[in-house]
């Protein structure tokens, strides 16, 4: 591979990694095609058949270097170049160009320390007001992270803990290719002579430093500049031990020597591509299944499709608008290519940002304070790039779900077998398990069709083309919480006026009013819920109930959650069971299954550490199924929990109906992000994508058949439009007409206070199907009812009593 101008194949060659020479003589007994496959195997099950890129554009601060690579093209000489650096305005116009042309990441690269060796690179600095190039391109990224709002992904070389930890407070992720631990690469003649910062201890001992920062680091390794295989299974083997130290490796290229003009290495030959794919292959069996292994595609020209098959999983920084700097000969495919190329291999490709999934989603650990709300605000819950800009919550000026019944000619993947498979099972009625679950919540593109396409299909076989809804008010009679869960805006102490809206207690006479007002308007129901008030015992929320009840005894009464029963029957000293059953005797109908929000401990204690944990809901749920009170399920989903945690709940859900039969329907509740406390502190995403909001309610359909039938999406977080398009995943029932919400509201929902069976019926027709109002437990309405709600006056004004005001009758 190497010519012998030079003179590394005469340098003696020692190996003291015993292990690395086991694993060398391991692959070397084995055909490449049985190697790729292994790699494919272990890629499979660490990534699936996802492969990501990144849309980045490339910032060259400097082309000045210390070092003297025999490769290097990108580094020119003092006398090369206009300037030493970049300037500001010229770093903000490329940045510019890159945002304008959809990419999210802004990677710099630049040489290493120029102004330890070139007094013109000293000179500049202190003409632009720095005493450094790291201190200059720590402000290059910061302007541009301002005013573009794209993520820097850093180069600089061999960086001190101090340098590294600068830059982490304005940049994403940082990158330093090991290259090789090949020391005898640095004698004279060989590729890193004259090259201090390529020394392996030094680069070694930077890896470190990096990790001691918890920095999500790009390296990697450059094949064909006179290394061994051995060699590079050493710096394989280097690069997975540091990642077992810190795990703070969140990528691996393996890059492919090109030989260039004026350069020392000019006449040495390349690699070939079976080299490649070898390299490739094995650096997946060294590193593991959940590492992330990238060859840049450019540099393979028309062959780059097949690396898929030797087990890579990642594209790397694809740009749109600049060259690959580094390698100008070799232009970067077009995004539109890379992704067919990806589908043709049956993968699927999925955009991320400048840091992988997997520390995008820790951001406490990985992610600066300054810069985790924007990278937040732009995942989803695996970690990926949020491709739209749907939000639950906001009105129509956001940007809106396509219609479920277009198709993108780019999402033209096939669904695979194991996901076909998975539906047939979810159709049949058997019980998913969590892995397989979490699967369909991974679904894209032609994956993502196939499972709304079943949950729908599965919808029309057991509920027909019907959509229902019960006409209700909700009566929200205290917004004082002694709880604080981080998620919950509605909640106000006795002293939170700046927080949105007044704390307030309502009087028994204005429930009655309410429950009076509502049904003279064709309600059947109202649904009440509250705060935990420090001063509500058992015998407030019987006087609540007996208030309703005595306004109108017609009314169903569907009310308290199962933090409002626990509360009720601990203040009373008696058992859960009890306290429902006297709930139940003075009329209570039903319960909501709120309070649920993610039936996973390890996601409650971020979310509402104070609250109930996952077995006590269960309990009061199964207890009051067990009283003959039947409830609804809901999960709130968007925030800080990721699809295995989904599958959890579900499969609570589904445990629990299959014993007690007790759920009448289930509600994905999308998270609403305005006004959180957890996201205002920069603690949560920004609510769900489009794309999860219909698999949570197309995979609610298959996962919980055939024990729920119903599955209802909540109009009031997720907008009428939204809402039509959730009719075509699985979706037979809008909920209520409400007449009033406050919890969604308080959390900044911009969409209406009431829906009117009006419009209801107009928004279910619109959509193709049938109309039709329920009463809470799914019977039919009765015509005076059903005429009533036809013909409702206009709500009177509301009235709310100041706390300090409220006596608690009981």
């Amino acid at each position: 591979m190497t010519p012998a101008s030079i003179n590394v194949s005469k340098q003696p060659i020692v190996h003291a990694d015993t292990e690395a020479s086991a694993l060398l003589s391991r692959f070397q007994t084995q055909e490449l095609p049985v190697l790729m496959a292994q790699a494919s195997r272990m890629r499979m099950q660490g990534h699936g058949r996802t492969v990501s890129y990144s849309r980045k554009v490339f910032i060259p601060l400097t082309r000045l270097c210390r070092n003297t690579c025999g490769y290097c093209t990108f580094v020119r000489g003092p006398k090369q170049v206009l300037r030493p650096y970049l300037l500001p305005a010229e770093v903000l116009e490329i940045a510019q160009l890159g945002r304008e042309a959809g990419c999210r990441e802004a990677l710099f690269t630049l040489g290493d320390r120029p102004e330890s060796v070139f007094s013109a690179a000293r000179n500049a600095l202190n003409s632009l007001g720095y005493s450094s190039t790291i201190e200059y391109l720590a402000a290059m990224c910061k302007l541009v992270l301002e005013r573009t709002g794209l993520l820097p992904h850093v180069n600089p070389g061999v960086l001190a803990s101090s340098e590294i930890a600068l830059l982490r407070r304005v940049c994403v992720s940082q990158g330093m290719m090991l290259e090789s631990t090949a020391s005898r690469l640095c004698l004279p003649g060989a590729a890193h002579h004259g090259c201090p910062d390529k020394a392996p201890a030094v680069r070694l001992d930077a890896l470190e430093a990096a990790g001691g920062v918890q920095v999500p680091l790009t390296s990697g390794i450059l094949i064909g500049i006179g290394e061994s295989r051995l060699e590079r299974v050493e710096a394989l083997v280097a690069l997975r031990d540091s990642h077992a130290r810190h795990g703070h490796l969140q990528e691996v290229i393996v890059q492919n020597f090109r030989a260039k003009d004026d350069t020392r290495m000019a006449g040495c030959e390349e690699p070939d591509f079976d080299d490649l794919l070898w390299t490739a292959a094995v650096s997946r069996l060294v590193l593991g299944p959940e590492a992330n292994v990238q060859v840049p595609p450019n540099l393979s020209a028309s062959r780059f499709p097949d690396l898929l098959a030797a087990g890579i999983n990642d594209w790397g920084g694809i740009s749109p608008v600049t060259s690959d700097y580094v390698n100008p000969e070799r232009a970067w495919p077009a995004v539109e290519l890379l992704e067919s190329a990806t589908r043709s291999a049956g993968l699927t490709p999925v955009e991320r940002l400048a840091i992988y999934p997997s520390y995008a989603s820790e951001p406490d650990k990985w992610i600066d304070p300054a810069l985790r709300r924007r990278v937040l605000d732009a995942i989803d819950s695996e970690g990926y790039a949020r491709i739209d800009s749907w939000s639950p919550g906001l009105a129509d000026g956001n940007a809106r779900p396509a219609a479920a019944g277009e198709r993108n000619a780019k999402c033209a993947a096939k669904c695979d077998v194991e996901i076909d498979r998975l539906l047939v099972k979810a159709v049949n009625g058997a019980r998913l398990t969590e892995r397989e679950i979490t699967a369909l919540f991974a679904a894209r593109e032609g994956q993502f069709e196939a499972v709304v396409a079943a949950a729908d299909e599965l919808r029309r076989q057991v509920a027909g083309d019907t959509v229902r809804y019960v006409v209700n008010r909700n009566i929200n009679y205290t917004n004082i919480c002694s709880f604080r869960c981080r998620f919950c805006a509605f909640s106000k102490g006795k002293t939170s006026d700046t927080l949105r809206g007044k704390p307030y207690d309502l009087p028994l006479e204005e429930i009655k009013r309410r429950v009076r007002e509502a049904w003279h308007r064709g309600a059947t129901e109202v649904c009440m819920q509250g705060g935990i008030h420090p001063a509500y015992t058992g015998d407030t929320y019987l006087a609540l109930l007996r208030a309703a009840k005595s306004a109108q005894s017609g009314i169903h009464v569907h009310a308290f959650s199962p933090l409002e029963v626990m509360h009720g029957a601990g203040t009373l000293g008696v058992s859960v069971e009890r306290f429902l059953c006297e709930l139940r005797d003075a009329g209570l109908g039903s319960l909501p299954g709120t309070a649920a929000e993610i039936l996973d401990d390890s996601v409650r204690a971020r979310l509402c550490p104070d609250k109930l944990n996952t077995e006590q809901w269960l309990n009061v749920v199964r207890t009051a199924h067990e009283s003959g009170l039947r409830t609804t399920a809901t999960i709130m989903f968007g925030h800080v929990d990721t699809p295995d945690a989904w599958a959890r709940h579900l499969l609570h859900i589904r445990d629990l109906q299959e014993r007690t039969r007790g759920f009448t329907e289930f509600v994905p509740l999308p998270f609403v992000h305005m006004e959180a406390p957890i996201y205002l502190k920069q603690g949560a995403r920004r609510g769900p994508t489009w794309r999860e909001v219909a698999l949570m309610h197309a995979i609610a359909r298959l996962a919980l058949n055939p024990l729920i039938l119903n599955v209802q999406a909540s109009w009031v977080k997720l907008g009428p439009r939204a809402t039509m398009e959730c009719l075509a995943a699985g979706v037979n029932d809008l909920g209520g007409t409400l007449m009033n919400e406050s919890i969604s509201r308080a959390a900044g929902n911009e969409h209406g206070q009431e829906l009117k069976p009006e419009e209801m019926d107009a928004l279910i027709r619109e959509a193709g199907r049938r109309p039709e109002q329920r009463t809470t437990l799914y019977r039919p309405v009765d015509d005076e009812r059903r005429s009533l709600s036809y013909a409702a006056p206009a709500l009177a004004s509301i009235a709310v009593s100041p706390a300090e005001n409220r006596a608690i009758e009981c």
